[in-house]
C-alpha cells in the first residue's frame, strides 16, 4: 500500500480560501470537520452522521454479503450442478476472485470516498465527453442489482419460513402464495429497521454476531448430531450432473463428457458466486465513517476474509453430514437445508431451531440490503440519476436516514416480488441478473481507470500498484465470463419452465435505461462537469454551514 494525495479537488477549494473577501476562512477551514471538507470537494454536503465505525461498516458488509447463508440458499442446486466438488472447490476460485474484486473496489474506494461507489468514480475517471452517461448507466445498473438481490434475500428468507411451517404441519402443501406472502412480511419488517439511523451501526455489529453464532451452532451441532458420516471422497472428490448438459456441452466434442461436466460446473458457479456478490455495500457508506479512505478497504476485504473461511467450513461440515441427497432436492418443505437438519437431528423441533438461526441471518442480510439499496438509490437521486431525484435525494433530518429513497427501493423489491406467483423460473432468473449487473457496474469504473491510467490519479492510502493492476484484470475477465456464461440455460433440453431469462431481463432493463435517458436523464444528469464547476460552492457552504453537526 502507498499512501496518495487526496482525491479532491484541490484547486477549487484553494480558490475558495484565497478569495479576497475571505479573510477569515482558513481559521473556518482549520475547524472542518476533514471527512466533511474532502465530501465538499467533491461536491456534495455532509447530509448524513458519521455514526459508522469500522467494525458496524464490517458487520453491514458482511451481513450482507453473507457467503455461509448464501450457500445455504442455493445448496442443492449448486450440488446438482456439480456435486460436492462445485461447491468446495468453487468456492475457493470465487474466493479469490472476490479477492481480486475486493482490491479493486477497495483502490476506488480509498481513492473516491463518496456513497455513490462505482457510479461516481466512473463520473471521475471517464473522459468529459463520455462521463455523464458511463456514470448515469454505472448507478443503474448498481441499483437495479441491489434491488434483485434485495429481493432474492427476501425470497431465501421467505420460503425458508414457510418451510418450518411445514415441516410442523406435514399435512400442509406450499403454494407459491405462501411464499409470495412471507416474502412481503420478511420485506416490510425489514424495513422498519432501516428506518432509524441512530441504531444501524449497533443493528450491523449484532447482525455480524448473530450470523457468526448462527454459523458456529450449525458448523458443531449437525455434524455431531449426525449418526452417520460421509467420506472423504463425496466430500471433496463427487462430481454430479444432474442439468441435462451432457451430450454436447458447448458445441460438439469428441469427449463429450468432459465438456458436459464443465459446462455443468460453469452453469453451478452461479449459486457459488452468489455467496460472494455485492462487495460494493460498504462503500456507500463512506459518507457515514470518519476516515473511509482507510476503513471502507477494511470492511471490503474483511468481508471476504470471513466470507470464505465461513462459507468452505459450512459446505465441508454439511457435505459429511449427508446422507440422502435425493430426499433433499425433493423434500415438501421447499427448503433442502430444512431437510439435512431434519436428517442429521432426527428432531423436527431441532431441525426448526437450526434454521430459526438461518432464517435470523437472513433477516440480517434483508436488513443490510436495505441499508445498501436506500443508500445507493439516495446518493444516485443526489445527481439527478432517478426520476422525482428532487423528492428522493432528501434526507430525513431527525432519523438520519434518506427515509424516502429508503421506501422507494422497498417498494420496488415488493412489485418485483409479484413475478414469483407468475414463474418462479423467471424470478430466479433474477438471482443471475443481480452478480452480473454488479460486476458490469465495478467494471465500468475500472476500465475507466485502466483508460486514464491507474497513476495518473491521486492515490488513496490504500492502493496495490502492480496488484492491484493485476486485480482489476481479474475482474474484467471474470466480468466478461459471468455475461456470457451465466447466460446460458441452468439445464438441457431447455423448456419453458428451466429457461434461463436473465437476457430478457438485461433487455427489459436496456429498455428504461435508455427511454429514461433520452426523455429525462441526458437534460437533468448531474455528471463531472457540473460537479466540477459546483465544489467551490459546496466548499463555501461547508465552511459557512453545519459540518460540525454530522462529525
Amino acid at each position: 500500500m502507498a499512501n496518495g494525495t487526496e482525491s479532491i479537488p484541490m484547486d477549487d477549494t484553494d480558490r475558495v480560501i484565497n478569495r479576497p473577501d475571505a479573510s477569515d476562512d482558513g481559521a473556518d477551514l482549520k475547524s472542518l470537520d476533514p471527512d466533511a471538507m474532502k465530501l465538499a470537494g467533491m461536491g456534495y454536503k455532509q447530509d448524513l452522521r458519521r455514526n459508522y465505525t469500522v467494525l458496524s461498516v464490517l458487520g453491514v458488509g458482511f451481513s450482507l454479503t453473507n457467503s455461509w447463508w448464501g450457500i445455504s440458499a442455493a445448496l442443492i442446486t449448486g450440488i446438482s450442478s456439480g456435486g460436492t466438488v462445485l461447491i468446495v472447490y468453487g468456492i475457493i476460485l470465487l474466493a479469490l476472485i472476490s479477492t481480486c474484486v475486493g482490491i479493486s473496489l477497495s483502490e476506488l474506494a480509498s481513492a473516491y470516498p463518496n456513497a455513490g461507489g462505482q457510479y461516481f468514480w466512473a463520473s471521475e475517471l471517464a473522459p468529459r465527453r463520455y462521463a455523464n452517461f458511463t456514470s448515469y448507466l454505472t448507478g443503474w445498473l448498481g441499483w437495479a442489482g441491489s434491488i434483485f438481490t434485495t429481493a432474492s434475500v427476501a425470497l431465501g428468507t421467505g420460503a425458508a419460513c414457510v418451510g418450518c411451517w411445514q415441516l410442523a404441519h406435514p399435512d400442509l402443501t406450499i403454494q407459491p402464495w405462501h411464499v409470495f406472502v412471507s416474502y412481503q412480511v420478511v420485506n416490510i419488517f425489514s424495513f422498519f429497521f432501516n428506518c432509524y439511523g441512530r441504531t444501524l451501526p449497533l443493528l450491523g455489529q449484532v447482525t455480524l454476531w448473530i450470523s457468526l453464532v448462527s454459523f458456529f451452532v450449525i458448523l458443531v451441532v449437525v455434524p455431531a448430531k449426525a449418526t452417520t458420516h460421509q467420506n472423504a471422497n463425496f466430500v471433496f472428490a463427487h462430481f454430479v450432473n444432474s442439468t441435462g448438459w451432457s451430450s454436447n456441452g458447448i458445441g460438439r466434442d469428441p469427449e463429450p463428457k468432459l465438456t458436459g461436466y464443465g459446462k455443468a460446473f460453469i452453469v453451478g458457479l452461479i449459486n457459488t458466486n452468489y455467496s460472494f456478490a455485492c462487495l460494493d455495500c460498504a462503500t456507500h457508506l463512506s459518507e457515514e465513517i470518519h476516515n473511509p479512505e482507510k476503513m471502507i478497504p477494511i470492511a471490503i476485504l474483511g468481508t471476504v476474509a470471513i466470507g470464505f473461511v465461513t462459507s468452505w467450513t459450512y459446505s465441508i461440515s454439511l457435505f459429511f453430514s449427508m446422507t440422502d441427497i435425493e430426499g433433499l432436492s425433493g423434500t415438501l418443505t421447499g427448503v433442502p437445508l430444512l431437510a439435512l437438519f431434519n436428517q442429521a437431528l432426527r428432531s423436527k423441533a431441532g431441525a426448526i431451531a437450526l434454521e430459526a438461526l438461518v432464517i435470523a441471518t437472513g433477516l440480517g442480510c434483508l436488513m443490510a440490503c436495505h441499508t445498501w439499496q436506500s443508500r445507493l438509490c439516495w446518493s444516485f437521486a443526489r445527481d439527478h440519476g432517478i426520476p422525482a431525484s428532487s423528492f428522493f435525494s432528501k434526507v430525513n433530518s431527525r432519523v438520519n436516514v434518506p427515509l424516502r429513497a429508503h421506501l422507494l427501493s422497498c417498494v420496488l423489491v415488493s412489485i418485483v416480488g409479484c413475478l414469483y406467483l407468475g414463474s418462479r423460473t423467471a424470478f430466479n432468473s433474477m438471482v443471475t441478473a443481480c452478480i452480473v449487473l454488479l460486476y458490469l457496474s465495478y467494471s465500468i469504473p475500472v476500465v475507466c481507470l485502466l483508460i486514464r491510467g491507474r497513476n495518473n490519479i491521486s492515490h488513496g492510502p490504500f492502493w496495490m500498484g502492480s496488484i492491484g493492476l493485476f486485480s482489476n484484470i481479474v475482474l474484467l475477465l471474470w466480468s466478461c465470463f459471468t455475461l456470457i456464461m451465466y447466460s446460458f440455460p441452468f439445464a438441457m433440453p431447455v423448456s419453458a419452465g428451466n429457461m434461463n431469462y436473465v437476457s430478457a431481463v438485461y433487455g427489459i432493463l436496456a429498455i428504461i435505461i435508455t427511454a429514461d435517458w433520452f426523455m429525462r436523464g441526458r437534460r437533468q444528469y448531474r455528471g463531472q462537469g457540473q460537479r466540477h464547476d459546483e465544489t467551490a460552492v459546496f466548499v463555501r457552504e461547508s465552511v459557512d454551514g453545519k459540518a460540525g453537526d454530522y462529525s
